[in-house]
């Protein structure tokens, strides 16, 4: 009996142990933390994406830490909030380099923000991951930017062919913001239309935070367009034009940038995007390690991560195995470990760097069925 006894409380043990994760598969991270910096947009328009990119990369962290952290370290996340503005994003950085135990920066995924940054990152000469996918970011000339989502030279690429071979697209109209991503889409777009025998019939542009889209979506339904193609950077903007197309009746079909997949802008639009297509770099059937993510994702927060998260997560990830595998953590010898990352998969898909710090050249093209994002199809485009 009392054997008997013994082994069920041994067993119990054993039980609670695992339960309370007692039995981790590598050692616990212990001693002073290896602090990685995020530069987020906690308050302005970009808040609840900001939520969104904070989740990714804790989640990244809390598997980086469940394996042991960095050379035996615990990683420990110092947000700063960007408040949605190029200013306040400059600011962030700055408070952030003023804390001489940051090793590394997880940027914005905003271009614009990004392009006012890149004197105050090259200055400092720390690495930072980026999510901008304008394509000068990474051309610039800049030793410090490793971005981690596809940049637009491919998603006009993608955008242009499908539009023309896939949907048959005859007249098409270019709408896009004014910033760096909006104009840098805008430029790379037109060029590979008129490279296929379609060059636009419009090619407006509009100030982010737009309210009213109408005189916009007139030049739309005057141009005779049976085709709108969008380079849109906030995803609120796009919710706020898909109403209003509802409502004026404009039948063109519509293939947008990343933004017109994102959660917020889908919120705002409601069926107002049913039957919309788009690029975007993540979406949760991709790959193996795509689903594993989402379906860490949701365990947490009861939802399926969009672009955001996935970038986020994504830069957490890269810049800790470059981390792992670098001698020290030194900026020269982190910058030259991620240089180095070749066939490694991220929640998006394999990263492969180039000495310009681009790790992806892939777009996924998707459709929005009654707000469920269907993957249609993954292009990956060769590297010039």
């Amino acid at each position: 009996m009392k054997g008997s006894v013994q082994r069920l409380a041994g067993l119990l043990a054993g039980i609670t142990a695992v339960a309370a994760g007692a039995l981790p598969t590598a050692a616990q991270p212990k001693g002073t933390p290896v602090k990685i910096g995020q530069i987020v947009s906690i308050t302005g328009e970009g808040a609840e994406s900001g939520q969104y990119m904070r989740w990714g990369a804790e989640l990244a962290v809390e598997q980086a830490n469940s394996a042991g952290g960095i050379k035996g370290r615990p990683v420990q996340l110092v947000f700063e909030d960007d408040k949605t503005t190029n200013p306040g994003a400059v600011a962030a950085l700055q408070r952030l380099l003023e804390d001489r135990e940051i090793a590394g920066v997880l940027g914005p995924i905003r271009s614009t923000q990004i392009q006012a940054l890149l004197p105050t990152v090259n200055e400092a000469g720390l690495p930072v991951m980026i999510g901008g996918s304008n394509y000068g970011l990474t051309h610039s000339g800049s030793r410090w930017v490793f971005r981690t989502r596809p940049h637009d030279g491919f998603s006009a690429r993608v955008i242009a062919k499908f539009a023309v071979d896939d949907l048959k697209f005859k007249k098409i109209a270019v709408i896009h913001s004014t910033d760096a991503f909006g104009s840098g889409g805008r430029d790379l777009v037109v060029q590979e239309l008129t490279k296929l025998g379609r060059p636009p019939v419009l090619v407006q542009g509009y100030n982010n935070g737009e309210k009213d889209f109408t005189a916009v979506l007139t030049a739309v339904r005057q141009s005779g367009a049976d085709g709108l193609i969008t380079y849109m950077t906030f995803s609120t903007d796009v919710g706020i034009m898909a109403k209003q197309i509802k409502q004026l009746g404009i039948k063109a079909a519509w293939l947008g940038s990343p933004s017109i997949t994102a959660i917020d802008g889908r919120k705002l639009a409601g069926d107002a995007l049913y039957g919309t297509y788009g690029v975007t770099d993540f979406h949760a059937d991709a790959s193996p390690k795509s689903r594993e993510f989402a379906a860490a994702y949701r365990a947490k927060h009861g939802s399926t991560p969009d672009l955001y998260a996935a970038s986020s997560y994504d830069a957490m990830l890269v810049l800790a195995e470059a981390m792992r595998r670098a001698p020290d953590l030194r900026p020269d010898s982190i910058r030259t470990a991620i240089l180095g990352i070749q066939n490694f998969w991220g929640a998006e898909y394999v990263y492969n760097f180039d000495d310009n710090g681009d790790g992806l050249d892939h777009y996924h093209i998707v459709r929005n069925e009654n707000d469920a994002i269907k993957l249609f199809k993954t292009i990956r485009v060769p590297r010039s």
